[in-house]
């Protein structure tokens, strides 16, 4: 095995394969891959979705939606599910529009894909293709880049973990949730409306949901473009989510920082927040043995993109990818506490950036969101 395979294989995640049973119960799973730019300044997310993949129901179908440069937007939608296609096993996707091809959808190499798929896209751990159109307004987006993961969601050379827990192998928790690749590098090139972009070992990103209930209320904070740190990813979040028959508040920061993985989640963890309907999103959270804040805020009126929900597809979450964060990471030390009744501590970590992604969805958003 090469060793590119060989990392791979190391840091692929819980959750990776396609999670729908089959049956007709509501149900969606979606994928979100993001790639920042420094030298230019900019990020691509790329959000792809598939609903009641059994067809035949109100909200069968799937979607691509991408925020571009400076959160601009780009929408097309697969009505047919039947051109849909995942792996069940490892992370692979991927939803022809229009092709002449005559087989049943899967993955094409990238040069056959480019050559007889005229819309539509495919991904992978190591690979996202696609090409979008909307004959609306113009806009038009073609991309390809080849990936190599650094950090799944764990600590480096272990067996990966479950962003939800155990509790998410259960249907439980829904959605369910998990970073697929908190740090990776991105190189290859994307065309957004004729500007084309090339980039080297950019730094990538993904994560997923999944389920067939959906989230009422969430936030969440990504970052993986520090100043001065390009061995630091941070995915932070939380929302209102169901649990059996009630609904729960949760929230959780995770951060890969030289190798290591800091967690800090409900069973381990003390975690807080303070957020804003839009413009800041203030976290705190404690363990035994670290503590970190985080710090967003963005000027940005940001995009509104669209999520499943369960009236299908709609336009319930506030994205920018150009917030401004500080973090900072400390050592809890033993010993007496402090004057001011805090526990001594250590800094491990101050970082900054002014490329982070920022979210709030669902709602309501009437006031602010602080945890009890």
């Amino acid at each position: 095995m090469s060793n590119s395979l060989s990392k791979l294989k190391t840091i692929e995640t819980p959750h990776s394969g396609y999670h729908w049973d089959g049956s007709s119960r509501r149900f969606f799973e979606g994928w979100y891959y993001r790639i920042t730019l420094p030298i230019h300044g900019q990020s691509f997310a790329f959000m792809y979705s598939i609903e009641d993949p059994r067809g035949g129901q109100p909200y069968s179908g799937g979607a691509a939606q991408i925020l571009g440069p400076k959160d601009s937007y780009l929408c097309r939608t697969f009505p047919d599910v039947n051109k849909f296609w995942a792996h069940r096993e490892s992370l692979g996707f991927g939803h022809w529009g229009q092709t002449d091809l005559q087989i049943k959808p899967q993955y094409l190499e990238p040069q056959v894909f480019d050559s007889r798929v005229e819309e539509g896209y495919q991904a992978t751990a190591t690979l996202n293709q696609g090409y979008l159109h909307d004959p609306g307004s113009g806009s038009r987006c073609f991309w390809q880049y080849e990936i190599q993961p650094i950090y799944g969601w764990g600590n480096s050379e272990e067996i990966q973990k479950s962003t939800a827990g155990m509790l998410s192998f259960l249907p439980v928790f829904e959605p369910g949730w998990q970073i697929l690749m908190a740090h990776g590098l991105a190189t290859g090139w994307i065309d957004w409306n004729g500007q084309r972009y090339e980039f080297k070992d950019a730094p990538a990103y993904s994560e997923k949901n999944w389920g067939g209930a959906f989230p009422q209320k969430w936030f969440w904070i990504n970052c993986n473009c520090f100043q001065g740190e390009n061995d630091l990813a941070l995915t932070a979040g939380g929302g209102k989510r169901g649990v059996l028959w009630w609904m729960e508040s949760v929230a959780m920061v995770g951060l890969h920082y030289r190798g290591k993985f800091y967690e800090f989640v409900p069973w381990n963890s003390q975690v807080s927040w303070n957020i804003e309907p839009w413009g800041s999103w203030k976290m705190q959270a404690r363990n035994s043995q670290f503590e970190v804040e985080l710090i967003g805020t963005t000027n940005s009126p940001g995009t509104y993109v669209r999520t499943p929900t369960e009236k299908g597809m709609a336009f319930c979450c506030r994205d920018t990818t150009h917030g401004e964060l500080r973090l900072q990471l400390r050592e809890l030390l033993g010993g007496n506490v402090e004057n001011n009744g805090k526990q001594r501590s250590r800094i491990i970590l101050e970082a900054q950036s002014s490329l982070s992604g920022l979210e709030v969805g669902g709602g309501p958003w009437d006031e602010v969101w602080r945890s009890h």
